[in-house]
């Protein structure tokens, strides 16, 4: 079947979009809700998938963020562009009921966290954000520069990553390349499909190289 994308509608459009541009990473994101003074800083939780790498020099990412509506963006872009710092997390599949909690539509200030079982927030050492304890990759990504696109204006936020964390046993040191080695097996990576669909990466392989 081919399916000619310029007449059908911007929800049609998405709704093919995330159905075949698949398996896609979800950023997990953590920003600072801007509080009032004398009040206690609440943190928002977001999972994104129109997400990926884009850069190693700088080394930067882009999320695509909309809005809640028409005059009110979403909480996460809100937070990024004011806050400027964020955490990005990878989340693991046994972490898919939490990401899928964390996606409800709260009132600004209220924390996704509370949405979660038992989550646990750990400092994160030269970033001002904590990250969560359960996420096996994060990173501190700091607000890089926004494009806004079509009708909608649809956020593209580019993002500076400043550091990484990586669960311990995941993570090992190839002294003959002088690099580290990350084991997606240990790692687990949760993959976003369509809707409400989620998958995992069950068979890991390798291809030798050409030459």
């Amino acid at each position: 079947m081919d399916i000619d994308l310029k007449p059908l509608t911007a929800n049609t459009r998405y709704h093919l979009m995330t159905q075949s541009i698949i398996p896609r990473p979800i950023a997990w994101v953590l920003t600072a809700n801007q509080s009032l003074e004398g009040q206690e800083t609440t943190y928002n939780l977001a999972p994104f998938s129109f997400f990926n790498a884009l850069c190693s020099d700088p080394p930067l990412v882009m999320l695509s963020i909309g809005s809640k509506s028409a005059e009110n963006p979403k909480d996460t872009r809100q937070n990024i562009i004011e806050g400027q710092d964020f955490v990005i997390h990878l989340p693991s599949v046994e972490q898919a009921e939490d990401v899928t909690a964390s996606a409800a539509t709260l009132d600004y200030g209220d924390s996704e966290l509370l949405q979660m079982n038992h989550p646990q927030l750990l400092e994160f050492p030269g970033c001002p954000l904590p990250r969560l304890a359960s996420a096996p990759i994060a990173f501190h990504a700091r607000f890089y520069e926004v494009h806004y696109l079509g009708p909608a204006k649809q956020a593209i936020i580019y993002a500076e990553l400043l550091q990484l964390h990586v669960t311990d046993d995941a993570i090992s040191e190839d002294r003959e390349k002088g690099r580290c080695l990350i084991d997606a097996n240990k790692i687990n990576p949760l993959a976003r499909l369509g809707g409400t669909h989620y998958a995992g990466l069950k068979d890991f392989f390798a291809v030798k190289r050409p030459g």
